[in-house]
C-alpha cells in the first residue's frame, strides 16, 4: 500500500526532510536512524554535486524526486556504443545494470524502453516474477530524410512497453555495421529506459545523445507484501490511523504507508502514531535497492599488462591473459611452458594446424607485398601468397593492440583446428615466431559474398540454382558447427563479408576470431548462445538478400510488410520470377521469416533450416516435385513470372553497404 499524497512531506522527529530541491519522506532518511532500520538501501546521500550544489543520491545514481504515492524519480544510465569512422570503437557503456529488492519494481506505466540510431538493435534483459525475462528492438534508416520527429517506429528510433513487476534489470546497445555507412549523422547505437513524458523523438538524437549520460526513469516502490485490505485486519501494526490514508500501489509488491498531516497537533496522539509506525516498520522483512552497476573495468584499475580486468557486480577481478597463469595463490601472472603448436585441450594432442616458419611467410608474401593484399580491416590485412610446395595459401597478419587480444588469435587457432567441413574455411598452419599472430587458410579465390551482393564492379550473375545452394551451404555449416562438430562452436560474427565464395561459388564461413566453444555439458549455455540476437536472424536477411536487390536501408520492413500484405513480387528481381521457381521462390521467403523473429525461442534452429533449404534444393533438381498446386495463388502472390532462370547478385546502387543495417521491428509481439 502506498500513502496518500500529502502537501509536505514526512521524514522522523528530529529528521533533515530536504536535500536541495528534492523532499525526502519516511522510510528514505538522510542520516543514520533517518531512513528505515536495518535497511541501508532507503539511505539517501545528500551531497554537493560539481556546481557545488545539494544532490540526493541512492548509490552512484541521482534522485530526482521521492513520492509517497509510490515512486522514486532517478536519473538512470545509459547504454551506448560508439565508433570512429573507420568503424573503430570509441567509449560505450553497454550494459547499464540496476538491481531492485523485492519491494522496488520499474514502473511500467511510468517507462518505456527506447532505442535510438540507424544501425543499432538493443536489449532489455531482466527478471519478471523471478524468471528470467528479455525482450529488444532494431532500429535503422538510411538517412535523416527517413526520420519523422515524434515517431518511433523502427525507422531511427525504435520502443517497447516495460512489462509489469521487472527487476534486475540491464539493457544493451549494439551495432550490426559499426555506424560505418551511417556515421556522419549517427556515429552511435543508443539505449535506455526512460520516463514516458520525457522523452519525444528527434532526430537531433542521433548525435545529441551523446551528451546525455543519463535520463530520467521511475521506479514504482512500496513497503512490505500485504494489500491494505490485509494490512488493516493487524489492528496492532497497521499504521494508517487517523492522519493517513492507506493505498494499494498500482505496480509493485508490498505496502507502505506514512502519515499525512491532515490534523497533526502537539500531544500523545502524534507520539503515538509515530511509535506505531516504527514498530510496525521495524518488523517487516528487509528490502531496498541496489543502484546501477558501473563497469570498473570502464576505468583505472590494478590490472597489469599480463591481465585482464573482469566486471562483477560492484567489483572487479583481474585474470591472467591466455599464455599466463598464477604463480601460487593470488600470485603474479607467469608465462606458461613453451610449447608447439597449439593443442586440443580435451585430449592434449597437437591440432591440426601446423607451426609455419615466418622466413616461409614472408618469402610465401613477398616480404608482405602491398601488391599481394587481398583484404584489409579491423581485424588486420589479408595476404596472397605461395608456399614451398606451390600452395596458394590466404595469410593474415592480425593487427594487435594489447596483449589481451592474443587470445583473440589463439581461440580462432583452437577452433578451426577442430573443424573439418567442405564449406568452412580451413586453417592450414599458424606461426607462433612473431609478437604478431599469423594464421595461413586456404585460398578461396572468388571474393566475399559481401562484395558479390553489393559491389559494383563484381558483374556476376549466377543461377537461381546457385543463389539456393550457397544459403544452404552456409546453413549446414552453421548446422554442423552448432551440433555435429565434436565440441559445439559458436561463430557469433555470420555476415556476408566472412562468406567467402570459391571458383565454383562454394561457400565458405570464416573468421572465427570472435567464436566460442561450448563444451557438451553446457546445453544452458549451448541453448543461450543459439537465441542469441543476430544468428538466424542474420542468415534470414542473408537468404532474403539472395533472391532480393532492393537498395532501401529498411529492406527487411520492407519484405516483411510485403509479403504480409501479398506484394512478394515487388521486392524480387523480375528476372528470377519464373513458372520453375515460384514455389521455391515462396518457401525460402516464408522460411526467411522464420528467421527474423526477434525471440530466439521462436526461430527454428540450424539444423531444421539446412534440412528445410536442402528440401527445397530437391525440388530443383527433381521437376516432378516443383509442382504448385495452387498456381492461381502464386501468380496472384508474384505476379508475372519470367523466362530467366538467373539471380543476379549484385546491388545496382552504387553505394556498398551491408543490410544487415536494414532490421527494423514489424510484426513482432513485443516490440513496436
Amino acid at each position: 500500500m502506498a500513502a496518500a499524497a500529502i502537501p509536505f512531506p514526512l521524514a522522523l522527529p528530529n529528521c533533515s526532510d530536504r536535500c536541495g530541491d528534492v523532499a525526502i519522506p519516511y522510510p528514505f532518511g538522510l542520516t543514520e536512524g533517518c531512513y528505515l532500520n536495518g535497511t541501508r538501501e532507503f539511505f539517501i546521500n545528500c551531497t554537493n554535486n560539481s556546481a557545488g550544489q545539494p544532490q540526493p543520491l541512492t548509490g552512484n545514481v541521482d534522485v530526482t524526486n521521492i513520492s509517497i504515492q509510490g515512486q522514486i524519480d532517478i536519473m538512470m544510465y545509459n547504454a551506448f556504443d560508439c565508433y570512429d569512422k573507420s568503424g573503430t570503437p570509441l567509449e560505450n557503456n553497454t550494459k547499464p545494470r540496476l538491481r531492485l529488492a523485492p519491494g522496488f519494481t520499474v514502473s511500467d506505466t511510468l517507462n518505456k524502453f527506447v532505442a535510438v540510431g540507424c544501425d543499432t538493435y538493443a536489449y532489455l534483459n531482466g527478471f519478471k516474477n523471478d524468471a528470467p525475462f528479455s525482450m529488444g528492438c532494431l532500429s535503422v534508416c538510411n538517412d535523416t530524410r527517413n526520420l519523422v520527429n515524434e515517431s518511433c517506429d523502427g525507422i531511427g528510433c525504435c520502443q517497447i512497453d516495460i512489462p509489469e513487476g521487472l527487476k534486475q534489470i540491464n539493457f544493451t546497445a549494439y551495432s550490426f555495421e559499426t555506424h560505418t555507412f551511417v556515421w556522419d549523422f549517427n556515429p552511435c547505437s543508443f539505449a535506455f529506459i526512460i520516463r514516458k513524458d520525457k522523452f519525444n523523438f528527434s532526430s537531433d538524437y542521433l548525435i545529441s545523445l551523446q551528451n546525455n549520460k543519463t535520463l530520467p526513469m521511475v521506479l514504482d516502490w512500496a513497503i512490505g507484501n500485504e494489500t491494505c485490505e490485509v494490512a488493516a485486519n493487524n489492528k496492532s501494526a497497521y499504521v494508517c490511523g487517523g492522519n493517513s490514508t492507506c493505498y494499494n500501489p498500482i505496480n509493485g509488491s508490498g505496502t507502505g504507508t506514512v502519515a499525512t498531516a491532515r490534523t497533526v497537533t502537539k500531544g500523545t496522539h502524534t507520539s503515538k502514531m509515530v511509535a506505531k509506525i516504527i514498530v510496525f516498520l521495524l518488523r517487516l522483512l528487509k528490502m531496498g535497492l541496489t543502484t546501477a552497476d558501473v563497469d570498473e573495468c570502464n576505468g583505472r584499475n590494478n590490472c597489469t599488462n599480463k591481465e585482464v580486468c573482469v566486471n562483477d557486480p560492484g567489483s572487479y577481478h583481474c585474470r591472467c591473459i591466455t599464455g599466463y597463469h598464477r604463480d601460487g595463490d593470488g600470485g603474479a601472472c607467469v608465462p606458461d611452458q613453451p610449447a608447439g603448436p597449439p593443442s586440443d585441450q580435451r585430449t592434449g594432442q597437437p591440432s591440426l594446424a601446423i607451426n609455419l616458419a615466418i622466413e616461409e611467410l614472408k618469402k610465401a608474401t613477398n616480404n608482405y607485398d602491398d601488391a599481394l593484399i587481398i583484404g584489409r580491416g579491423g581485424f588486420g590485412t589479408v595476404y596472397k601468397g605461395i608456399l614451398p610446395d606451390n600452395r596458394i595459401v590466404a595469410i593474415k597478419k592480425s593487427k594487435i593492440v594489447d596483449e589481451s587480444q592474443i587470445e583473440q588469435f589463439i581461440n580462432e587457432v583452437l577452433v578451426l583446428s577442430q573443424i573439418n567441413h567442405r564449406n568452412v574455411v580451413k586453417l592450414l598452419g599458424c606461426c607462433l615466431e612473431t609478437s604478431v599472430p599469423l594464421l595461413v587458410y586456404e585460398f578461396v579465390p572468388n571474393g566475399t559474398l559481401f562484395e558479390y551482393i553489393h559491389h559494383e564492379n563484381k558483374v556476376s550473375i549466377v543461377s537461381w540454382e546457385t543463389c539456393l545452394r550457397i544459403v544452404t551451404e552456409v546453413a549446414e555449416a552453421l548446422s554442423y558447427l552448432h551440433s555435429a562438430a565434436s565440441t559445439p562452436i559458436i561463430h557469433r560474427d555470420v555476415k556476408p563479408s566472412n562468406i567467402l565464395l570459391d571458383s565454383s561459388y562454394t561457400a565458405k564461413v570464416s573468421d572465427f576470431g570472435a567464436s566460442r566453444l561450448v563444451p557438451l555439458d553446457q546445453t544452458e549455455l549451448a541453448t543461450m548462445l543459439w537465441s542469441g540476437f543476430g544468428r538466424d536472424f542474420d542468415l534470414g536477411e542473408r537468404r532474403f538478400h539472395l533472391i532480393s536487390l532492393k537498395v532501401e536501408r529498411s529492406l527487411v520492413m520492407y519484405f516483411l510488410l510485403s509479403l504480409k500484405e501479398n506484394r512478394l513480387s515487388e521486392v524480387l528481381e523480375k528476372h528470377i520470377e519464373n513458372e520453375g521457381n515460384v514455389v521455391q521462390l515462396r518457401e525460402v521467403a516464408n522460411l526467411a521469416k522464420k528467421c527474423l523473429r526477434l525471440k530466439g525461442e521462436d526461430r527454428p534452429t540450424m539444423k531444421e533450416v539446412a534440412t528445410e533449404l536442402e528440401g527445397l534444393r530437391k525440388m530443383e533438381k527433381h521437376s516432378w516435385v516443383n509442382v504448385d498446386p495452387n498456381a492461381e495463388e502464386m501468380e496472384h502472390l508474384l505476379g508475372e513470372t519470367s523466362d530467366s532462370s538467373k539471380c543476379d547478385v549484385r546491388n545496382k546502387s552504387t553505394n556498398a553497404y551491408d543490410s544487415v543495417r536494414d532490421h527494423v521491428v514489424l510484426d513482432f509481439d513485443d516490440g513496436r
